[in-house]
């Protein structure tokens, strides 16, 4: 019976990889063990998402530079997940990188986000993930502008924008970003 032991091993790891991936009976997990507050099963994902959408936010893929939405986008407003709606960053902290991925230096509030560490592809990276519903949204990197240095680089297809008007500063106001929802029959995707 040499298999038991690797049976076993093999049922141990499955079992630590379900418990933080989520489950039948098992909510999916945040880094520091709590629950997403957002839970959905694998067949309520694929009804919201489109393929690509799911392909990036549930298994951590990357679109085409230049190729995805809003990398270019000057327009003022709001950037929603896609996964579960809520508001993660504004056109206020939106700046062009020349990346060909929609660049932020800041989210909207520090608890929208989490981070982290990844090293796939052979790299040491800061992944970013909606703390709302652990949606892969892109990476952070410290090469970022003023005042944070911070580049967030997002994947536009994970995101939905809803336009608001600027005031005469040319950015849209806190109470406006505070008070903005998506709604996907008003909202519209750039």
């Amino acid at each position: 019976m040499q298999f038991r032991p690797i049976l076993l091993s093999l049922v141990t790891v499955c079992s630590a990889i379900t418990a933080f991936a989520g489950g039948p009976d098992k909510p999916l997990l945040r880094p520091d063990g709590k629950p997403y507050p957002v839970q959905r099963t694998e067949a309520e994902w694929k009804k919201r998402l489109t393929p690509e959408q799911y392909k990036i936010l549930r298994q951590s893929g990357t679109e085409p530079a230049f190729c995805g939405r809003f990398h270019d986008n000057k327009k003022p407003g709001v950037y929603f997940c896609v996964g579960c709606d809520t508001p993660l960053f504004t056109s206020n902290e939106k700046f062009i990188s020349g990346t060909g991925w929609p660049s932020f230096f800041q989210p909207i509030k520090s608890d929208r986000v989490l981070y982290v560490r990844d090293t796939s592809y052979g790299m040491v990276r800061t992944e970013i993930l909606c703390a709302t519903c652990g949606g892969h949204l892109g990476h952070v990197f410290n090469d970022g502008p003023r005042p944070t240095g911070m580049r967030f680089c997002m994947n536009g297809m994970v995101l939905n924008f809803m336009e608001l008007k600027a005031g005469k500063n040319g950015k849209i106001s806190q109470d406006d970003v505070e008070n903005a929802k998506w709604d996907p029959k008003k909202g519209k995707s750039h």
